[in-house]
């Protein structure tokens, strides 16, 4: 992610000059993270027309995705899961049990979920290092995936994992396949296909319902057990697969003023959430104790699910 800052002038310097300190200056802000060129298959990240092995599967997940995600389900959703009555666990033991999750959402990476979670954490811990909530942020972002596990209701792929985008209001284009949205009930409903929908401008992305999956549960698993994480580090729980709003800029006019500014740490939190993904393995165990520090600094022993 890049931060654009004024640029700098010179009295009588070159176009040259300038793109160069323009690249210095890039390079400081976004840290010593190196974007790789290709994911692990050797495609482009978040390719979904490239042919490839996954390619048909993803597709196929994000048309059953798109037609059943309506407001009706995602109130059916938050209902049920908001009571937090699932079960009683620590968030490391959370955190194992991604072990076996692959998410067929996603079409550059098929290793557990785990692994993703702390190539993303030390990734941000390295350019970083005093922003320790952020380090944390990344570590849980994704626990919510255990909605697909048997103690948690084994939810389908399809309400778990993928983008997010809000429900209530109109589709819009720049959501990954959204050719398949012509399918769902919502789409010529008069109360929910226009711009606003439901909503109003600037309303706040708080008062907006998403599509439900595993970033809506995380989010609602921490503020109701009592993180003291900050408002920046919710917002990147609940938004950070709403790549139609963080990559497309999609969706604006539904944003607050608070939203405008805990996008801007979103998006330094995505580039490491999506480039981060490769086969090099964390050594869980030496990094294990630092991660329980910050859980035990931010959260309860024991959260509720």
């Amino acid at each position: 992610m890049t931060i654009i800052v004024e640029e700098t002038q010179f009295e009588n310097g070159s176009q040259e000059q300038i793109l160069k300190s323009r690249a210095e200056t890039e390079l400081v802000l976004d840290g010593g993270f190196c974007i790789p060129h290709t994911n692990s298959y050797g495609h482009n990240f978040r390719d979904y027309d490239v042919e490839s092995e996954r390619q048909q599967g993803v597709e196929n997940f994000y048309r059953v995705n798109h037609i059943n995600q309506t407001v009706d389900f995602v109130k059916k959703m938050r209902g049920e899961y908001e009571k937090l009555n699932k079960i009683e666990m620590c968030i490391w033991d959370c955190c194992e049990l991604l072990n076996e999750v692959i998410d067929e959402s996603d079409p550059d990476l098929d290793e557990p979920q785990i692994e993703h979670l702390l190539q993303t954490a030390e990734a941000i811990r390295k350019d970083y290092p005093d922003q320790d909530w952020l380090h944390l942020t990344a570590l849980i972002h994704d626990l919510g995936k255990v909605l697909l596990h048997p103690s948690f209701g084994e939810l389908p792929q399809w309400a778990v994992v993928g983008d997010t985008f809000p429900v209530g209001c109109a589709f819009d284009q720049s959501i990954v396949h959204s050719k398949y949205f012509v399918q769902n009930p919502d789409y010529n409903n008069p109360t929910y296909n226009r711009k606003y929908g439901i909503y109003s401008e600037n309303c706040g992305l708080d008062k907006v319902m998403m599509s439900w999956g595993h970033d809506d549960y995380m989010y609602l698993v921490a503020k109701e057990n009592g993180t003291t994480l900050p408002s920046a580090g919710l917002f990147i729980i609940r938004y950070h697969s709403f790549y139609a709003l963080h990559r497309s800029e999609a969706y604006k006019h539904l944003m607050s003023e608070e939203d405008v500014e805990n996008l801007k740490w979103l998006q330094i939190f995505n580039k490491y959430d999506l480039y981060s993904k490769s086969k090099v393995r964390v050594n869980v165990e030496k990094v294990k104790p630092y991660y329980e520090s910050l859980i035990d600094k931010y959260f309860p022993a024991k959260l509720r699910w």
